[in-house]
């Protein structure tokens, strides 16, 4: 049996592995399970699309390889919002269309925001493996929520960083914000998160995608006498922070979300990017066997690291978590309602790669991620690893929901 067969065998439980017909004989393609997956494959914000989209593959791979749902081969019907909100409402509405079991996606908060409508009133589960916006799982009564998430939401990743940068004595923030909904968001939880530990912004800056210039901005904020900028944004701008920074010679610490691990940020500003802090939930080092098994799988079939770990991390485990909560269903009517049912009723653990997984869903919570599995990382030469070697130890252990 390979490593993967007896790790789903111990997982999946024996007697669905055992009675798996593609253990026996091929499937008849007619007989697969579509899953809907939609994200930015292309434009600004592939660079966490595409290792979304890789991570989930990988994890339909591994599960095809042993059998599938009860013999049928899962197949993704993968559709492209290109991070543009009405791009993202039409995809949504064609994987309605199609009748897929479920969907997984969504990295731009503002995106998904339009399209959840759709899937509520389809009764379509949708799991979100990237977006952190507050309100996307908050949008509808969590009882008939059919919205569920992997991803950090963002009022527990600012406080999270605030409570950082606070314990290292920057108490006078600046705030640097898109003007996406993912930014409008953020800040309103990065100012409540302050005012929490009774502090208040000395300087607030809000700014559109695709701004190449924020000098005058910084330099505003810095005579507020901030000693440290706070950003909220997914792109180029943070890197373009981080460039300002630099050219005003203004030595101050950059922290925000996890956008500060993405190539746009970490390649784009290079050097300037070197100390910045920002919330994670999963960093690509081999700190247990099955991290270590999700890296070396990943090398193995692209040949290179992950662009963006979390996201990868994240939609793996949101992909198996999806089969977890299919094979809690006896009858194989996979209607939305019982499959909603299903994933607020996971029975067995699912021992995932950003956390362990007991009861990740419930009728009342729709968030799978708490500040618990949290820790800080920090970009050092092009990479980010744990800003503390305390938190190096402690992620030896996979944490578990609180």
């Amino acid at each position: 049996m390979t490593p993967v067969r007896k790790w789903l065998a111990a997982t999946l439980g024996a007697a669905a592995l055992a009675t798996s017909p593609l253990l026996q004989a091929q499937q008849d393609s007619s007989n697969t399970l579509k899953l809907g997956v939609i994200g930015p494959f292309s434009g600004p914000s592939s660079d966490f699309g595409t290792p979304l989209l890789q991570g989930i593959q990988q994890a339909v791979d591994e599960i095809n390889a042993v059998g599938g749902y009860v013999g049928r081969p899962l197949t993704l019907v993968v559709k492209d919002d290109r991070g543009d909100p009405d791009t993202g409402l039409q995809a949504a509405q064609e994987l309605a269309a199609q009748k897929v079991v479920a969907t997984i996606g969504f990295c731009n908060t503002g995106v998904a925001q339009k399209s959840l409508d759709v899937f509520q009133n389809a009764r379509i589960p949708l799991i979100i493996p990237c977006a952190t916006g507050t309100p996307l799982t908050a949008r509808f009564p969590a009882p008939d929520s059919y919205i569920f998430r992997t991803s950090a939401r963002d009022s527990i990743q600012a406080p999270f960083v605030v409570n950082d940068i606070v314990k290292r004595g920057w108490n006078k923030v600046a705030i640097f914000a898109d003007t996406t909904g993912y930014g409008e968001a953020g800040l309103k939880d990065v100012e409540a998160a302050l005012e929490a530990r009774k502090l208040k912004a000395v300087h607030v800056t809000r700014f559109p995608l695709g701004v190449t210039d924020l000098r005058a901005e910084l330099q505003a904020a810095r005579d507020a006498g901030a000693n440290v900028v706070f950003s909220y944004t997914v792109g180029k701008e943070n890197a373009v922070i981080a460039n300002g920074r630099k050219e005003l010679g203004w030595k101050v610490p950059q922290v925000g979300a996890w956008p500060l691990s993405f190539p746009f940020f970490i390649e784009g500003a290079k050097e300037a990017a070197d100390g910045a802090l920002m919330a994670q939930t999963f960093i690509a080092e081999p700190s247990n066997e099955r991290r270590a098994a999700f890296l070396s799988a990943f090398t193995r079939k692209h040949g290179k690291r992950m662009a963006v770990p979390m996201a990868a991390a994240q939609g793996y485990d949101a992909a198996y978590l999806l089969t977890y909560a299919l094979f809690g269903i006896r009858d194989g009517k996979l209607d939305g309602p019982a499959v909603k049912f299903a994933l607020e009723n996971i029975q067995r653990v699912y021992y995932g790669v950003v956390a362990t997984y007991e009861r990740p869903f419930s009728l009342n919570d729709k968030d799978a991620i708490t500040e618990n599995m949290l820790v800080m990382g920090k970009v050092q030469n092009g990479a980010v690893t744990f800003a503390y070697p305390e938190d190096a130890k402690r992620n030896l252990i996979v944490q578990r929901k609180k």
